[in-house]
């Protein structure tokens, strides 16, 4: 027990120092929220048109990648493979990929802007395309920072990418008065090239050339992953991709743009999950060979699990407070926040249930699993979208994550089964509900203060209870007595 708390605080010390550049980063991020929200507003369908093509971006990025992060932390940590040579494969495979698909939209941009809606804004396909090749092929050198422990240079990378995003968009839209969401993309393509340059010392490592034997047998490992990346990336934004395609409604953008502003309030809880795969990613694969491994894994998962729902308390608690980071003119769309940030959570906890199968090479049950989600959640948006509009969206993701949550749990207890705390986190995913019916009721039944009141004892209580049975406060205090 020793080594699995020894290993909890280094876990918990990289979650932080990723968190710094993915929670704290993101959070900045949300500066542009409000001022994307409030230059263009919901009726002109500028923020729908950002949402729709961030989330294309996001599921081009996966494709660019195939699986190769997960799988050069995988070989990387192999005994008989040396750490560079696997690096510079990955990374030549990965720019080759990227350099091709920047060939094919330069060469068919007018069809393919066409197809996307954006005829008149060839444009914008070209800037993120650009922008999502480089961030692709610059995955692979951030992936070496995090198998190097490298993290404070990760996060300040990142924050520097998102500093110089944030002060090139006030230039654009604050100081110089634009209003045409195509200037996002522009300064989205000069920080990600910036960025991109500040990661010399990584991409030397090239050096060490390509290994046609070593690619074969990573793509072996990583196809399943790439599959399982597509599926995945699907579920978060096959809802963003297909609204266009399937509601009905000629306000199509302005419900898109009020669906994806505020789902951004809901992301909170994506960056928590985010910044815990940044840490616990490596640190698993790095400990493989552990004997206390599982019981290391069964003690992240439980304190994953408070973690995000004390996250997901604190939302709903002072959603009427955090709302602001958005237009009045898009609040209407809150009522998604609970539901996805639910959804965001069984994502968290699918995240964590997937190493059984990657460990024991076994990825294709992953590709299984987010392939059914996918499914599931692609069903859902073409049959609730047009008469229901976002929230089926919402829905949808929800039931795609639950899915792949309890598939990968089911068949994950038969071929490498775990003694996951069921009955602690059953009695703490109880309690959070409970206290969201109480927070929902006193929100529409109380005046506003009162209901951040009564909001504010429940999270006191929530926190007390986690610090009275599962925090080691015992471990602390003999320390100090010690002292």
């Amino acid at each position: 027990m020793p080594t699995v708390m020894a290993n909890m605080k280094t876990l918990a010390k990289d979650t932080a120092i990723y968190g710094l550049s993915s929670i704290v980063g993101r959070f900045l991020n949300y500066l542009l929220v409000p001022l994307y929200t409030a230059k263009m507003t919901a009726e002109s369908g500028g923020y729908g048109v950002i949402t729709n093509m961030y989330a294309l971006t996001a599921l081009i990025m996966v494709l660019l990648t195939f699986g190769m992060e997960t799988t050069f932390f995988r070989f990387a940590n192999k005994e008989d493979e040396n750490p560079q040579k696997v690096f510079s494969t990955a990374l030549i495979g990965v720019a080759s990929a990227a350099t091709l698909f920047i060939v094919l939209i330069l060469l068919f941009i007018a069809p393919v802007s066409d197809f996307l809606g954006y005829s008149e804004h060839p444009s914008y396909v070209t800037a993120m395309a650009l922008t999502v090749a480089i961030d692709a092929v610059r995955a692979i050198p951030f992936a070496y920072l995090r198998q190097q422990k490298k993290a404070i240079k990760f996060a300040t990378l990142q924050l520097l990418n998102i500093a110089i995003n944030i002060a090139l968009n006030l230039v654009c839209y604050l100081l110089l008065g634009f209003t045409d969401p195509g200037y996002a993309f522009y300064v989205n393509l000069v920080s990600s090239a910036v960025i991109t340059l500040c990661l010399y010392r990584e991409f030397m490592n090239i050096r060490y050339g390509f290994d046609r034997q070593l690619m074969r047998r990573m793509l072996s490992y990583s196809w399943p992953i790439a599959i399982l990346g597509v599926a995945g990336i699907l579920n978060q934004v096959a809802d963003k991709i297909l609204f266009p395609f399937v509601y009905k409604g000629q306000d199509m953008q302005m419900q898109l743009g009020i669906y994806g502003a505020t789902v951004k309030i809901a992301m909170i809880m994506a960056m928590i999950t985010q910044a815990f795969r940044y840490a616990y990613e490596p640190f698993v694969f790095g400990k493989s060979r552990d004997k206390d491994n599982d019981e290391m894994q069964v003690t992240a998962m439980k304190y994953f699990i408070i973690f995000t729902l004390l996250a997901f308390l604190c939302v709903v608690g002072y959603i009427d407070v955090i709302k602001h980071l958005i237009g009045p003119d898009y609040w209407v769309g809150l009522r998604v926040v609970p539901i996805v940030m639910a959804a965001e959570i069984m994502m968290g906890i699918y995240f964590n249930l997937s190493f059984w199968y990657k460990l024991e090479d076994k990825t294709y049950w992953g590709a299984i699993f987010s392939g059914v989600a996918c499914t599931v959640i692609v069903v859902i948006n073409v049959l609730f979208v047009p008469r229901s509009g976002y929230i089926a969206c919402a829905w949808a993701g929800f039931a795609g994550y639950f899915t792949a949550m309890m598939l990968s749990y089911i068949v994950g207890q038969i071929y490498h089964p775990i003694a996951y705390t069921r009955r602690s986190i059953a009695i703490y995913g109880i309690m959070a509900m409970l206290f969201y019916i109480f927070m929902h009721n006193g929100r529409e039944l109380l005046p506003t203060w009162a209901s951040i009141a009564l909001n504010t004892v429940l999270i006191l209580i929530f926190v007390a209870n986690v610090m009275y049975h599962d925090l080691p406060i015992s471990v602390f205090t003999n320390k100090l007595k010690k002292k």
